[in-house]
């Protein structure tokens, strides 16, 4: 493969400051139990106007969206980062990031220090990608075309209009990635203390600008701690890994030709048909009944749904847009299950050579969790890998910046999900059925996985392993791990034997 010599982002860029994180209150109306005439108007007058509130704050005017939305965002550590309601988690991988719930407590065990600390993280949310804002805006302008009667609770639609991006990050997906970058820093600030990441991004410009607000936010942090100095000028080096074709990069797949373009290329798109078939027609013929004319097909049906989170992370503060109100929980379920299956067969263990795009990048971890060289012919950059540089060996803080479909070929070479069973494309089932493996768990914007090495007073012999994906502990497989889901570092390298031997590379030329 060819290697292409290495791309610093220069320090002469600069930062415009994001929104300030602005928490949100809870209201309360008091309560008396001695009323008299004036006191009973004054409590009835003050009863209707939270009434008045509270149809105004859950009813989506479209005339509201239109005005300029308050300054800051509801994703604050007040909130675990997380914002939106509930129904945000069924969006599959286009669900803002949310903390999903550990069954094993997510902080450092008692008696242990975390002596590194590794980041991957998604870019944040977006605007839809060229070809779909395409898609989206002729659907809506078709259906302004043929429908003139709409439902009740559609006619929103009728004063649309769509005026999304593409491919960028939206404000709201910017200061998910600030709000990142304070985390790791809080999460870790014994190490965040001493020195910065090693930072390394993918190259497509979303990926590039998420990295730089992670470190806008981490640096945030040091400067509040006043441990801002001549050692770490802002802004920090960065690694930019192109994406260009033929270019060895880690945090992209793309130089496996019969995964890219086989037969097995589909295979995400064909398990995604399948499902589709059965729990999209209701949905369909609901969207039909109250848009007459429309005509709109199950395609249409995942189009319509999709406007849902792309409106809503195109608000600075994530407020949820009327189309999401179109559909049920249940239905978004459906959604969400619908998108699992495009992850999981596409690019994660469903796939034959989905595992073996992430064989890189385990490797690199490998190698920084040993302080050993990497050893890998798949996706490492054999130029830049080699040189202490580009990877050094001798830092315990990483972060690196990528995509979804990256990020589930890489737990897929770590048998994160080994646990899960072949996922049914005739019958939904839930996170928990299939053992923690849903798009919107793993990879939703703004996704992270941590990977931690520490040591504890009662493992004194071996440092110890764990990983978190957003912020639920993963028990990792195959090692021997403990009740806390770690491994010692020695059987965690033994148990990626996969990845160490190269995954099915092999087959990539085929």
């Amino acid at each position: 493969m060819f290697n292409r010599q290495r791309e610093w982002l220069p320090r002469s860029h600069k930062y415009s400051p994001l929104p300030t994180a602005a928490r949100s209150r809870n209201v309360q109306a008091p309560v008396s139990t001695t009323w008299t005439e004036q006191g009973r108007r004054h409590a009835i007058m003050k009863l209707a106007m939270v009434g008045v509130l509270v149809v105004v704050a859950l009813f989506p005017w479209p005339a509201m969206r239109q005005q300029s939305p308050p300054t800051g965002s509801c994703d604050t550590a007040l909130h675990g980062f997380t914002c939106l309601p509930e129904i945000s988690h069924s969006w599959g991988q286009y669900s803002p990031f949310y903390s999903v719930n550990s069954d094993i407590s997510r902080s450092t065990p008692k008696g242990c220090e975390v002596t590194f600390a590794q980041v991957l993280s998604r870019h944040g949310a977006r605007d839809p990608t060229a070809s779909k804002t395409a898609i989206y805006s002729a659907l809506v302008q078709r259906i302004h075309d043929r429908v003139t009667d709409y439902g009740k609770g559609y006619g929103f639609i009728n004063n649309y209009n769509y005026t999304l991006g593409a491919d960028e990050l939206s404000p709201f997906g910017q200061q998910e990635l600030v709000n990142s970058g304070i985390k790791f820093y809080k999460r870790y600030q014994h190490l965040t203390r001493q020195a910065v990441p090693f930072l390394r991004t993918s190259g497509q410009n979303r990926v590039v600008e998420s990295a730089r607000n992670w470190t806008q936010g981490f640096h945030q942090s040091r400067l509040e701690d006043k441990l801002s100095n001549e050692t770490d000028a802002f802004p920090y080096d960065m690694l930019i890994l192109p994406e260009d074709e033929g270019f060895n990069n880690t945090l992209s797949h793309a130089n496996c030709k019969a995964f890219e373009d086989g037969p097995l290329s589909s295979a995400g798109d064909e398990a995604q048909t399948a499902w589709l078939q059965i729990f999209a027609p209701p949905i369909a013929e609901k969207l039909n009944q109250n848009l007459p004319g429309a005509n709109l097909s199950l395609t249409d049906t995942i189009f319509m749904m999709d406007l849902c989170p792309f409106n809503t992370v195109a608000d600075t503060n994530g407020r949820i847009s009327p189309f999401c109100g179109l559909f049920t929980r249940d239905e978004w379920n459906g959604y969400d299950y619908y998108q699992t299956l495009g992850k999981w067969y596409g690019y994660g263990n469903g796939n034959p050579l989905g595992a073996t795009q992430g064989v890189g990048f385990v490797n690199e971890l490998i190698a920084r969790l040993t302080g050993k060289a990497v050893v890998d012919q798949t996706t490492t950059n054999a130029t830049l890998d080699g040189s202490r540089d580009t990877f050094p060996l001798n830092r315990s803080l990483y972060a690196d910046f990528s995509h979804d479909n990256d990020m589930v070929g890489v737990f897929a070479a770590l048998g994160l999900y080994n646990a899960t069973e072949p996922l049914s494309n005739t019958t939904k089932a839930s996170p928990r059925e299939t053992k923690g493996f849903s798009s919107s768990w793993t990879v939703p914007f703004a996704a992270r996985m941590y990977v931690e090495k520490m040591t504890c007073d009662d493992a004194a012999d071996e440092e110890l392993v764990r990983i978190l994906v957003n912020d639920r502990v993963i028990p990792l497989q195959n090692c021997d791990a403990d009740t806390l889901g770690r491994c010692k570092l020695s059987r965690f390298v033994d148990s990626l034997s996969f990845a160490r031997a190269g995954g099915n590379w092999g087959q990539c030329s085929a």
